[in-house]
């Protein structure tokens, strides 16, 4: 018995008109999957709640200005100091995404009030964090373009996609309520340190920098806005627009992303290219000497014209014009003026090349430490001793540094005698010298014919300071007590001229400094 027989009185229900013609299964399977996406993913998104958090995070706020200038000012120190970990921390601390995915969801639904809302966070915090890392650089006495620095002024296709897969992972996480992820998406779209340099490059007034950054927070921007606006269409958020105010919308979001991708996709191009030209310059010189020898210290200067490339080869044999040689084949392959530079170092076998090249490699790392270590010891010295990283003399050859300390208020020759010994005991492989300032130097008193434990010191800072001044010592006192101290100045090869113009008291032995004048006349 079928259906009609079992229910006689049921109308007829009509059946749906099959679809016909060669693309009938693919329209099929898309009505099928809107059906099941309308159904089973968009059903259980509770629309109101996600929007009301949404609105609660992309606002204008004491707290959104507070969280962007600490972010920005880590995020620019760790730069300065070429610090991935504090760079990541400010990414951690950056509110920027709150307004940012406010203004997709704004868009998406057409609320107006909403958006500019969301904008004018943006643009606030956007101006804060430049005028405030700008303030960190002026400030600091570093102000070098350091790798981080540099790998936020080249933005590419890459960036874009980048941008584009974190904003997809930060719209569905908070579309579906897992908010967790959102602090890993922070760290992908690093909105923060791109701000951070372009306020390096307006302190510094380098455009190249500025420009670069600027392009890098834009395309990061505007793909994170405009995503999160795709996802909540997507899932289907309630929009005010009409139909054609959506297609506008839909084709201004496909003329940006377009816009985005045609300067990065150049940037990529030509990444790709100075990519190729580092590896066949590498390669012709290697096969240029052969597989005994060794190219260590490959470097390429793309800013240069002609393009400059410069080389270390180890090789058991010395080419003649192997510089000229290279330098045509690159210039004929890639049709730009290439000029080769091939420092060459003879080894006996392929085994000897190999482990030159290691040497070299070893040689260049502790190079490069050594750099790091004299130039944090010149500002520490710079630092205490109140003078200009320049006034530092270092000498590399014996790892001897000396400065001039300047007058500090209250500090007497115990300070400066502290603060060397502090320097040094950082530095235990460099001989630290902190000469102290022109100053009053303190009395020597005996006690029955003796130096106690106090005067022995005094005369000891006295003797440390002498050493470490370009002028000599007069001293005075009674005949017993000055040749009480004659004697232990012996003993560190001193010869201290007697000046009876020094007021003494009973006991006592005090010093004082020779003008040049006085040095060039006094017979010791």
């Amino acid at each position: 018995m079928n259906n009609a027989q079992a229910d006689p009185a049921s109308p007829e229900q009509p059946k749906p008109k099959p679809a016909s013609g060669a693309f009938a299964p693919v329209t099929g399977s898309i009505r099928l999957f809107r059906r099941w996406w309308r159904v089973a993913v968009r059903a259980d998104v509770d629309q109101q709640a996600v929007i009301a958090k949404v609105r609660e995070d992309s606002g204008f706020t004491p707290h959104f200005a507070f969280m962007t200038c600490m972010s920005a000012g880590i995020a620019i120190l760790g730069l300065l100091l070429s610090s991935p970990a504090v760079v990541i921390g400010a990414m951690l601390l950056s509110p920027l995404m709150g307004p940012i995915m406010g203004a997709g969801f704004a868009l998406a639904i057409g609320d107006s009030v909403w958006l500019k809302e969301s904008t004018k966070a943006i643009l606030y915090g956007t101006i804060i964090s430049v005028l405030f890392a700008g303030l960190v650089v002026t400030l600091s006495p570093l102000q070098t373009v350091t790798a981080e620095i540099a790998a936020r002024t080249r933005p590419n296709l890459f960036d874009l996609a980048i941008a584009l897969f974190s904003a997809l992972a930060g719209a569905y996480a908070m579309i579906r309520g897992r908010m967790g992820t959102i602090v890993g998406v922070a760290i992908a779209t690093a909105l923060m340190p791109p701000l951070a340099v372009v306020g390096f490059g307006l302190a510094t007034f380098n455009w190249s920098v500025f420009g670069g950054s600027s392009l890098l927070f834009f395309t990061n921007l505007m793909t994170i806005a405009l995503t999160a606006s795709a996802m909540a269409r997507l899932y289907g958020f309630r929009s005010y627009l009409s139909e054609r105010q959506s297609q506008i919308q839909i084709g201004f979001m496909v003329v940006m992303f377009v816009g985005l991708a045609i300067p990065l996709g150049y940037s990529l191009q030509q990444i790709a290219w100075e990519a190729n030209v580092s590896r066949s310059a590498n390669g012709y010189i290697k096969d240029q000497f052969g597989n005994k020898a060794r190219v260590a210290q490959l470097a390429i200067d793309f800013r240069s014209d002609p393009i400059l490339v410069t080389a270390s080869v180890f090789t058991p044999k010395i080419l003649l014009g192997a510089d000229v040689q290279s330098s045509n084949v690159l210039s004929r392959t890639f049709d730009r003026p290439i000029t080769v530079k091939i420092e060459q170092y003879r080894v006996e076998t392929g085994a000897d090349a190999a482990n030159a090249e290691l040497a070299a490699a070893q040689a260049q790392a502790q190079q490069q430490a050594a750099e790091i270590q004299i130039s944090r010891l010149r500002e520490n010295l710079a630092l205490i001793a109140g003078v200009s990283p320049d006034d530092v003399v270092i000498d590399t050859a014996k790892r001897r540094a000396v400065v001039t300390a300047k007058p500090l208020p209250g500090a007497s020759l115990d300070t400066y005698h502290a603060l060397e010994r502090r320097i040094s005991a950082l530095a235990s492989q460099w001989t630290v010298q902190v000469a102290p300032p022109i100053m009053a130097l303190p009395d020597i008193r005996l006690t029955q014919g003796a130096l106690d434990a106090q005067a022995l010191h005094q005369l000891d800072l006295i003797i440390w300071a002498s050493q470490r001044s370009p002028l000599s010592l007069a001293m005075n006192g009674s005949d017993a007590d000055r040749l009480v101290v004659a004697k232990l100045l012996a003993a560190k090869n001193m010869t201290v001229i007697r000046k009876t113009d020094i007021a003494v008291s009973p006991d006592t032995v005090r010093f004082r400094w020779l003008s040049p004048q006085e040095m060039a006349t006094s017979v010791p």
